[in-house]
């Protein structure tokens, strides 16, 4: 089939595009004396040759940049309920409150003489965290949820360290998320998994079946990945505390129990956040990211240094000397920026302003639930534990693979063509053929119909042709890929 030459420029690198002596500005010529490059860069330091840069005028520049941001599916565009990553509208209030030039420019190293605004706001973030998670101690460096849950397992090891204890092992559920168990190896222990029960919550007979001495830590998502509220949660804390074991709050659901309930008081020690989650951070492509954590004062010496305190002067610092700490997890003091949205947010909405935005998630997740149902998509998606839902509900594609013979992935490929971003497929893994569906509080009710009506409309499709959902997308840049080839042998550079 032939291109078109609108096709083929799409498909060209800006490498591959422009001319030799095109330029988007001139620069005027110096009004300052030439200077040796040896003076401003030693001959060590610098290429052997000229890097090759492109050509290219201004218009060039604007339409190329702007034709790849057109190919790319966001939140900015469209529906978007990746379950589990809470992908919902960023305020653009707080992206300029994070603009503003005080915040922007600020160098990572200023002197805490010269930066009392922003420590103040990150000692403000702190205590607002800590009421939210209902622990009173607060480290805002860990730079993402994962490296969140690395500082958590890390001050695990260090406090039974501390008490002369080596403990080897950490409880996760079968429904954790997947860098649960990675962020566990990582931190030299052993994982060692929990049972879920009928309900779809922590098998407690298993739980206590293998809670013992070695145990040092439970990591539990509460509501978990399915969805679900744990009734158990006091007990189950009861069972971890009497081996000695810490409790692990991972953060990914807050947003499901933000001024409803509090994990410190459910019994945790630790809590991650995900700011770029619960607290409204743009945070597709990877980034940005934040994940603080919070955690019970027996855990509280452990913490990361530095750590921002607030002197008898009323001044803020930064404290390093703290002996027992497990040291420093990144190079700078976490995610300014993030630190900023998410406060201004926290600002915005204040605490009933968040309690509003979880009891929203969770009606906007049954509305959308109780809707699939009502137009039949009960039949072929059902509900994989329970009747009702907290933010987020998992369907089972089994039926419909069975009854329609299309997969929950072709499914998720036709949704593209409706212009709905698939939800999260294939997790967790407990589920067969999964669909992870997380609408958010930023959604609106017809938003949610139309989604309802485009499943329907998918499956009554599939029931009359099959292939059609089995080769799509139709309407993307792209059509569909081998993931699997792309996740094992990916190229992520383009030769010059």
């Amino acid at each position: 089939m032939s291109t078109t030459p609108l096709q083929r420029d799409r498909a060209t690198t800006i490498f591959q595009k422009g001319a030799p002596g095109r330029r988007a500005f001139v620069c005027p010529a110096p009004e300052v004396p030439e200077v040796d490059p040896e003076t401003l860069l030693p001959a060590g330091f610098r290429r052997a040759q000229e890097p090759r840069l492109p050509e290219l005028s201004e218009p060039e520049i604007v339409r190329h940049y702007v034709g790849l941001s057109k190919r790319n599916f966001d939140l900015d565009s469209g529906f978007y309920p990746l379950g589990s990553c809470t992908m919902k509208h960023n305020p653009r209030l707080h992206e300029r409150t994070a603009a503003l030039p005080g915040h922007a420019r600020l160098h990572p190293l200023q002197d805490p003489e010269r930066a009392q605004g922003a420590l103040e706001l990150m000692w403000n973030l702190q205590g607002a965290l800590a009421e939210i998670s209902g622990l009173p101690n607060v480290s805002l460096q860990p730079s993402a949820g994962s490296h969140g849950e690395l500082a958590g397992v890390l001050l695990t090891r260090a406090y039974h360290e501390d008490r002369g204890e080596t403990r080897h092992k950490v409880l996760t559920p079968d429904t954790a998320h997947g860098t649960n168990p990675a962020t566990v190896t990582m931190a030299g222990l052993d994982v060692i998994k929990v049972a879920t029960n009928q309900d779809g919550g922590v098998d407690v007979e298993d739980l206590r079946a293998k809670a013992d001495g070695d145990v040092a830590c439970l990591m539990l998502t509460n509501p978990n990945t399915l969805g679900l509220f744990d009734p158990n949660i006091a007990e189950i804390a009861e069972i971890v505390h009497a081996v000695g074991a810490t409790l692990y709050y991972d953060g990914a659901n807050l947003n499901a129990v933000m001024g409803l309930s509090r994990p410190g008081d459910m019994g945790f020690d630790i809590v991650h956040f995900n700011l770029h989650k619960s607290f409204t951070q743009p945070h597709g492509g990877g980034g940005p990211g934040s994940g603080p954590i919070a955690v019970s004062e027996r855990v509280a010496p452990f913490l990361p240094v530095p750590v921002v305190v607030r002197l008898k002067d009323g001044a803020f610092d930064l404290d390093h000397e703290r002996p027992k700490s497990i040291g420093r997890l990144r190079g700078f003091h976490g995610n300014y920026g993030c630190f900023v949205r998410a406060y201004a947010y926290i600002c915005s909405l204040g605490a009933d302003g968040l309690r509003d935005a979880s009891e929203t998630a969770v009606l906007n997740a049954n509305y959308l639930l109780a809707r699939l149902k009502q137009r039949g998509v009960a039949e072929y998606l059902p509900l994989a534990y329970g009747e009702l839902c907290m933010h987020e509900f998992v369907l089972s594609g089994g039926p419909m693979k069975q009854a329609l013979q299309i997969k929950t992935l072709d499914l998720a490929k036709r949704l593209l063509d409706f212009g709905f971003h698939p939800p999260t497929v294939y997790f967790p893994l407990l589920v067969e053929e999964a669909l992870m569906v997380e609408p958010t509080e930023t959604e609106t009710k017809e938003t949610l119909d139309s989604f309802a009506e485009a499943i329907a409309a998918i499956l009554s499709e599939a029931a009359e042709d099959p292939e059609i959902a089995r080769g799509a997308p139709y309407t993307t840049p792209v059509r569909r890929l081998d993931e699997v080839a792309a996740a094992k042998r990916p190229v992520i550079r383009q030769a010059l």
